[in-house]
């Protein structure tokens, strides 16, 4: 199975200094999904957790929303014509009665990920399909001064990054600020499945008491993703995509943008941040 990082030699030049020097990359490998043997997805990603990353990603399609919705996952066995096992091939089995997606080229779905669809249609989509509703969550109450201490504790607990420089991070938070999970990759919507498919294994769907935190900009994949895991506020590092910002307004979703230092921009969801107590840190 492939390793989260590879080493490779390189030629380091600094100054007039020229010398050969290993360096540690992290490792990016194709993972197939297929749902009930039939091919459903292929997405680049750091090996490791792949089955929460898959499971993740059905969440994110919509067609798992508990534990009970899986029956089990494995790696395909004899996934190359030699008979050999690369492990990057995962099998999902849904349970019995689960309904399952169109997997035609044609299927309509709304996942950015799975066709690229974007628009009025994928608004609604991801509205009508969720399991978790945003309005029948707890109302959660996030203070400014707790979300802007998250970039920090999320860098902090990148451990991969540390050696590599070259993954993405997503991490869940209570609304106490408690790191709850963290997971990196290659791609920053993979962290996110990872989280999710993780949260599904354990029965901790839906995700009504959770931060979402993503260490990049915030698109509309990742909105989707925390709408249909139930999560009520997403916050990244850097710029939100207009179409994230349509649909955490579509669906009740917090969206928080640029959360730098202390500050940060809140382009969705508003009631959920404690702007009484931001307006009194800022006449302080």
């Amino acid at each position: 199975m492939g390793r989260v990082t590879e080493r490779r030699t390189v030629i380091r030049i600094r100054d007039a200094a020229v010398s050969a020097r290993p360096d540690t990359l992290v490792a990016e490998e194709p993972l197939e999904i297929r749902l009930n043997g039939k091919s459903l997805a292929i997405t680049m990603r750091t090996p490791g957790d792949d089955f929460a990353l898959a499971a993740g990603f059905l969440v994110s399609e919509g067609v798992l929303a508990t534990g009970e919705d899986l029956s089990t996952i494995v790696y395909c066995a004899g996934a190359t014509a030699d008979g050999s096992n690369t492990y990057n091939v995962v099998d999902v089995r849904a349970a019995p009665g689960i309904e399952l997606p169109d997997f035609t080229l044609e299927r309509n779905v709304y996942t950015s990920s799975s066709c690229g669809l974007c628009g009025k249609a994928s608004l609604e989509a991801v509205r009508t399909t969720t399991h978790w509703p945003m309005a029948d969550t707890p109302r959660l109450r996030v203070e400014p001064g707790l979300l802007a201490s998250l970039p920090d504790r999320l860098r902090a607990s990148q451990r991969v990054f540390d050696r590599t420089g070259g993954l993405h991070a997503a991490a869940l938070f209570s609304q106490d600020g408690e790191l709850l999970d963290i997971r990196e990759d290659v791609g920053r919507h993979n962290a996110v499945d990872k989280l999710v498919g993780r949260a599904l294994q354990s029965g901790s769907l839906p995700l009504s008491r959770a931060i979402l935190l993503v260490s990049g900009r915030a698109s509309f994949e990742l909105a989707q993703k925390a709408v249909m895991a139930g999560i009520p506020v997403l916050a990244a590092v850097s710029a939100p995509s207009s179409l994230a910002v349509d649909l955490a307004a579509e669906t009740g979703l917090t969206l928080v943008g640029f959360l730098r230092g202390h500050t940060m921009n809140v382009y969705a969801g508003e009631d959920r941040i404690v702007l009484r107590a931001a307006a009194a840190q800022s006449l302080a």
